[in-house]
């Protein structure tokens, strides 16, 4: 059966790499002795799949990876289960039944939503709130895309579903996926353009709150489209 799976990554583990994370969970799963599917063929390994990597030094309370199970029991028992050998940082948030025929979490992303903090002593933070409605506004957002070989410009405002302040943060919903991604410090750097300011990477701090699929033209959690088991 396909399962889906939340989770969050906060502490010292926003800088542990995709690759390693994935690791982790398949050392998770066996230290928990879940029944877990394996792939065929001379070397078996665990049948998961993440949604979108994050990006390190990112917080999230919105990650998905997809896994086969031969066997489950409940969703609050397998997340007992689970949660019991994972270290602190990486807390296992929803555990769904999908669809057979539902799409990988991979190729189902089309959206993510974030949230940016200051930090303290690089900018005058009311600067950016009092101008993130003009900002958005706009209807067109440009940026410099680097390559090895060249320099192109990018208008990126399509890729800004929606962006606002509240409570002292910046809120911004954007496209996420492999038809369109885009990063949250490449708006804020075209923010610090708009103002006149240098960018400062570190001047941010990010937090995804949560990853989506697209359905009838409107993004929903990726965890929508599961079913938790009773």
């Amino acid at each position: 059966m396909k399962i889906r799976m939340r989770f969050s990554k906060n502490g010292p583990l926003r800088f542990v790499g995709h690759l390693d994370i994935m690791r982790y969970f398949q050392k998770v799963f066996r230290r928990a002795e879940v029944d877990i599917a394996y792939s065929k063929g001379y070397s078996p390994h665990q049948i998961i799949s993440f949604a979108a990597p994050l990006g390190l030094g990112v917080t999230s309370d919105g990650e998905y990876l997809d896994a086969e199970f031969h066997s489950v029991s409940s969703s609050r028992e397998m997340l007992e289960k689970i949660n019991e050998q994972m270290n602190e940082g990486i807390v296992l948030m929803e555990f769904k039944q999908l669809p057979d025929k539902c799409k990988n979490a991979m190729s189902s992303v089309a959206g993510a939503d974030y949230r940016i903090t200051f930090r303290n002593g690089y900018y005058e933070e009311e600067k950016f709130l009092e101008k993130t409605e003009d900002f958005f506004a706009q209807d067109a957002i440009s940026i410099v895309k680097k390559t090895k070989k060249s320099e192109r410009e990018v208008d990126i405002r399509s890729m800004i579903y929606d962006m606002k302040v509240q409570d002292g943060h910046i809120y911004m919903k954007l496209a996420t996926g492999s038809v369109n991604n885009l990063k949250p410090n490449l708006v804020m750097e075209a923010f610090c353009r708009y103002l006149g300011l240098e960018h400062k990477p570190f001047a941010f701090m990010v937090h995804r709150l949560d990853t989506y699929l697209e359905k009838d033209g409107e993004l929903l959690p990726l965890g929508s489209a599961g079913e938790e088991i009773l």
